[in-house]
């Protein structure tokens, strides 16, 4: 098994949430459902993109490789131990998305205040938990390079997308 089309789409979903999170708090209206899914749809785009560096690198060193198959054998391996870490991260969010959308409104909100704002913090801790994984579980130096490179990936949406389309937005 490939851990390629699970960390693909974990990454694709991590990028429309870093699109919604540069936006969030940005607009008083009360309903912006339009606004909130085009900012789920930038970071998506921009996610999608970005995530073209890891792919990138990782088909390279498999093109240069003199033993493509052990090289595939330590991506995969490197793969696997990377998505663990991601696994139960996303995992915790999605219960702490549940517990926001199926609570009331007062244990929804604690869900938020002690949910999904610590786990958005923690997001580096994971991303560097996952690149050990990914080192430990035998990728050696290729999957830690191609684990790097996908985090650094998914720690700039949010950024960029701020800068792109809300950077002036609290400007006078």
């Amino acid at each position: 098994m490939t851990p390629a089309v699970p960390l693909l789409l974990l990454g694709l979903v991590d990028a429309a949430f870093s699109g919604f999170r540069a936006y969030a708090g940005r607009d008083a209206r009360i309903r912006k459902r339009r606004a909130n899914a085009r900012a789920s749809l930038r970071g998506l785009a921009t996610g999608s993109g970005l995530l073209l560096a890891p792919t990138l690198a990782a088909a390279l060193l498999l093109l240069a490789a003199p033993d493509r198959d052990g090289m595939y054998d330590s991506l995969t391996a490197g793969g696997v131990g990377y998505l663990l870490p991601l696994s139960l991260y996303a995992t915790a969010v999605l219960l702490s998305l549940a517990a926001y959308f199926l609570l009331p409104f007062r244990a929804s909100t604690l869900a938020m205040v002690i949910g999904l704002g610590p786990l958005t913090l923690l997001r580096p801790v994971v991303i560097a938990a996952a690149c050990l994984g990914a080192l430990l579980n035998g990728g050696g130096w290729p999957a830690l390079l191609i684990g790097t490179i996908a985090g650094a990936a998914a720690l700039g949406v949010e950024p960029a997308v701020h800068r792109r389309w809300y950077g002036d937005v609290l400007r006078p």
